[in-house]
């Protein structure tokens, strides 16, 4: 294409560097969260049990029309720029952090048969540290998410919930977000590689392969993981709700026994499909970008 530099992708080091894959992650995070955002606020009103019917929601299509028509379609991007603000910083974090983990456990080795665990270690680890960063900017995002919030800017959410319920509101939930995302990145990025080997055994510069690769390992590891996502949202928002039991609940344990007194079993699903098609595109899209900004800015460098 005019104007696009040729990308020489099959000579590039597999481990690019530490400031390129950084660079890479936090433009492929930030790319990823703004295009699906519109979804995982759904999944999100899907997710928190209401005490008002107007706040119920069934379905996609039912929580989309219902919002753009009593709130508006901008109701659907509130929270985005917390997102925006943490996610290039966090994803800068994992994905440079993964790949440093995967060099140094000898991912990058060809024909490593333990390849896949050094892939595993290296995302639970990327992980950690990224979450570590990106959780107080979830919590602002799902409290701006929320049936009738209170709040339409980031700035203000973060100084009300600091001043009523303290710093402890912003990773009440960072012990289920692990127990949730570890293992979803160690799926995903395992799935993710083994499926990119399967697709692409050349490694050459591929957009329909990481494409692919991305949205299926996204896909899955959201799937396994939305019971844990449910208990993160329960506690996320507990300051907003109307619910006193909710509004005391103190950690995961406490998160999982409402879902089951008061849904069930199928309450360990709550947003499981938006959740699924969130993960799908932007995981593809995730991938994508960052495979190309990888390559693009070892390419200029």
């Amino acid at each position: 294409m005019d104007g696009v530099p040729d990308i020489e992708y099959e000579g590039l080091s597999p481990n690019a560097g530490l400031g390129i894959n950084m660079m890479a992650g936090a433009l492929a995070g930030i790319t990823e969260h703004a295009v699906m955002f519109p979804v995982d606020s759904i999944k999100t009103r899907m997710q928190v049990f209401a005490t008002s019917p107007a706040a119920v929601y069934t379905g996609i299509g039912n929580a989309f029309s219902r919002i753009s028509s009593t709130e508006g379609m901008r109701a659907l991007w509130r929270g985005v720029s917390s997102v925006i603000m943490g996610a290039g910083p966090a994803h800068a974090v994992h994905f440079g952090a993964y790949e440093a983990v995967k060099e140094l456990t000898g991912g990058n080795v060809e024909g490593n048969r333990n390849a896949w665990l050094a892939t595993s270690v290296a995302g639970a680890a990327a992980t950690i540290a990224s979450d570590a960063l990106m959780n107080p900017f979830d919590v602002i995002k799902q409290r701006m998410q929320v049936h009738q919030s209170e709040f339409r800017s980031a700035l203000v959410c973060a100084r009300t919930v600091y001043q009523n319920e303290g710093l402890s509101a912003f990773y009440v939930s960072y012990p289920t977000t692990l127990m949730m995302t570890v293992p979803f990145t160690a799926v995903q990025f395992t799935v993710y590689e083994q499926l990119k080997s399967l697709l692409n055994p050349s490694g050459s510069y591929s957009p329909a392969t990481h494409m692919i690769a991305g949205g299926l390992s996204g896909g899955v590891a959201g799937a396994v993981t939305t019971p844990l996502d449910v208990a993160k949202t329960i506690l996320q928002t507990r300051g907003s709700s109307s619910d006193p039991e909710i509004r005391n609940v103190r950690g995961m344990v406490d998160a999982f026994r409402i879902i089951w007194q008061r849904d069930g079993m199928k309450g360990f699903g709550r947003g499981l499909t938006p959740r699924v098609l969130t993960f799908m595109p932007s995981n593809a899209l995730c991938w994508l970008s960052y495979e190309f900004f990888k390559a693009a800015i070892r390419d200029s460098s």
